[in-house]
């Protein structure tokens, strides 16, 4: 009897903590939705930060929402960073293509209770919490001593970007600052590809079929993703392909078939997946005020948060191309 009383006291307290702990309230909130802004939704790079942001809402047990563009159009990515904001989000993460038409918006946004963090691309003088992504000065330092290494340290370069936006005037930046240690080395053309590989295609022809001597190059050098793959299929397709050695930025599929088919020398890879990962676990810690160095990060004197995260790079070649798409393609089961 008396083993029998234990067993019920036991069964009654379990229960009774299975009740309490049902009547707590939960950390993660059902209303909890968070959006990712991205420039263009279409691209390899943004549909590889989609994965991180939407791989970090099933770890946390939130909504994920991921909207912008599916072309190059920063009015069309304002607007749908304005409807996003209309929808009072917990967390707002965006990769504003000019800086300077979402400084206000995003303070609006920040003023209202919205954490905003910007990815990829900052717009240092608006308001935003912080700024995670690629060092782009860095980024561009890497890929001129990639292209210097590439043309032996002499030649003419046509550098293929996307024009206004600050992550990108950052990158050219490095460039020209790797390239000063190799005076026999110049850039001799800038496209401006407005992010569509087709436009990259379309310029970079017509520079080989010109009979005008002042387009002669020797290499070209890519600061965004779109420029690798559009200049490498011009040189394929006019039979030029290992000519002109490319230097590419991101590992989209159609830069690593390229690099993989020897058309393009190297490739400067930013870690996407990363950011949009940490960028979302960054947006719940500010959404619950998870660091305490002040009570609400709202009428904090500063964030309590870093101001920068850099993701870091990795030059991917022939030589270690196998290694990353091995490892790509086990990080992408599901979780």
């Amino acid at each position: 009897m008396r083993a029998q009383r234990i067993a019920i006291i036991c069964l009654v307290t379990v229960l009774g903590g299975a009740t309490l702990l049902s009547c707590r309230k939960a950390f993660h909130q059902e209303t909890e939705r968070y959006v990712f802004v991205a420039a263009n939704i279409t691209l390899p790079y943004w549909q590889e930060a989609r994965a991180g942001f939407e791989d970090a809402a099933r770890v946390l047990g939130v909504k994920a929402e991921f909207v912008g563009p599916e072309s190059y159009s920063p009015d069309q990515e304002l607007e749908a960073f304005q409807k996003a904001v209309d929808r009072r989000p917990s967390g707002i993460l965006i990769s504003p293509a000019r800086p300077d038409i979402f400084k206000d918006p995003i303070n609006a946004a920040v003023e209202a209770g919205i954490p905003v963090i910007c990815v990829d691309s900052d717009a240092p003088e608006s308001r935003r919490i912080l700024f995670i992504g690629t060092d782009n000065f860095q980024a561009g330092m890497e890929s001129g001593k990639r292209m210097a290494e590439a043309l032996h340290g002499q030649g003419g370069v046509v550098l293929i970007t996307i024009t206004g936006q600050l992550n990108l005037e950052e990158r050219v930046r490095g460039v020209n600052e790797a390239l000063k240690k190799y005076p026999n080395i110049k850039i001799v053309q800038t496209l401006n590809d407005k992010g569509d590989p087709r436009m990259a295609n379309d310029q970079i022809s017509a520079l080989l079929e010109s009979r005008d001597p002042r387009n002669k190059f020797d290499g070209i050098l890519c600061v965004e993703a779109s420029g690798g793959p559009g200049a490498a299929e011009a040189l394929h397709r006019l039979d030029l392909a290992g000519k002109f050695p490319i230097v590419a930025m991101d590992r989209n599929p159609e830069t690593l078939d390229w690099i993989s088919q020897g058309v393009i020398a190297a490739t400067v890879a930013q870690k996407s997946y990363t950011m949009s990962f940490y960028g979302l676990k960054f947006l719940d810690d500010l959404h619950h005020n998870i660091v305490h160095e002040f009570k609400d990060w709202r009428t904090a004197p500063a964030s309590p948060l870093p101001t920068r995260v850099d993701t870091g790079t990795a030059v991917i070649d022939a030589s270690n191309l196998a290694a990353f798409r091995a490892a790509e393609a086990t990080r992408r089961q599901p979780l």
